[in-house]
């Protein structure tokens, strides 16, 4: 795509990203972005085909912005405290783009998958990642990243489609709290609970540190590898 295609194209989805976030989703429509853009509506049709096609560059738009606000949170020693400032901004990007927020997280029918699921949950898993490394994860780093971002955006939809006056912060806090507390342990000096074995977060920093090794460089046959995972796995449920 020459520099010419390439203006246009992101010319057109400024001006439907300026419409979808005054008016949403609704208003969106080949007519009516490419009368804002001051183009002919074939000319849409070539980039993006019809407004399904259009809608789902919005939706990739919208995440471009969510990634660039993760990025922008500041490092920290403590993977379990990324956990919960990821939440507190993933709520808030959602209360500040809300018109995105639906495109990207809803649904119109039952059975079709978020359009930004599938990237959020690969996100989401690269932070959990650290804190099975860091053996403080009670479960293993896939299931604690579907139940991430099941309570997160149920959380975030439920306040984007309460009127401004009835959010009540303490919603979003303390579903934070409760879920990253029961998925994750204290750090390394705290003394385990009474109740935790402690055999489930040594389990999965093990594996973590398998995963992120040098597969050629491992003292194990691929078969005793793929046992040992097995095995890990067992103790981490």
């Amino acid at each position: 795509m020459d520099d010419a295609k390439i203006r246009t194209r992101r010319q057109i989805l400024e001006v439907a990203a300026d419409i979808l976030e005054r008016e949403g989703a609704q208003a969106v429509s080949t007519r009516s972005v490419a009368a804002a853009a001051g183009i002919r509506a074939a000319s849409l049709y070539q980039f993006f085909g019809d407004k399904d096609g259009l809608l789902s560059a919005l939706a990739i738009h919208g995440f471009d912005m969510y990634l660039a606000e993760k990025r922008g949170l500041a490092h920290s020693g403590d993977p379990v405290d990324a956990m919960r400032r990821g939440w507190d901004m993933h709520v808030d990007f959602g209360l500040r783009h809300p018109a995105f927020y639906l495109l990207m997280f809803g649904t119109d029918r039952a059975g079709r998958r978020a359009p930004a699921a599938d990237e959020a949950g690969d996100l989401l898993l690269k932070y959990l990642d650290r804190v099975a490394a860091a053996g403080r994860l009670r479960v293993p780093p896939a299931l604690a990243a579907r139940l991430c971002l099941a309570a997160v955006t149920g959380v975030t939809l439920t306040l984007v489609g309460a009127p401004a006056e009835d959010r009540d912060p303490e919603i979003s806090a303390r579903m934070r709290d409760a879920l990253i507390d029961s998925l994750t342990t204290g750090p390394p000096t705290d003394p385990p609970p009474a109740t935790d074995t402690g055999l489930a977060p040594r389990a999965l920093a093990l594996d973590a540190a398998l995963t992120a090794a040098d597969q050629a460089t491992l003292p194990l046959r691929p078969t005793e590898t793929a046992l040992l995972r097995d095995w890990l796995d067992r103790l981490a449920r």
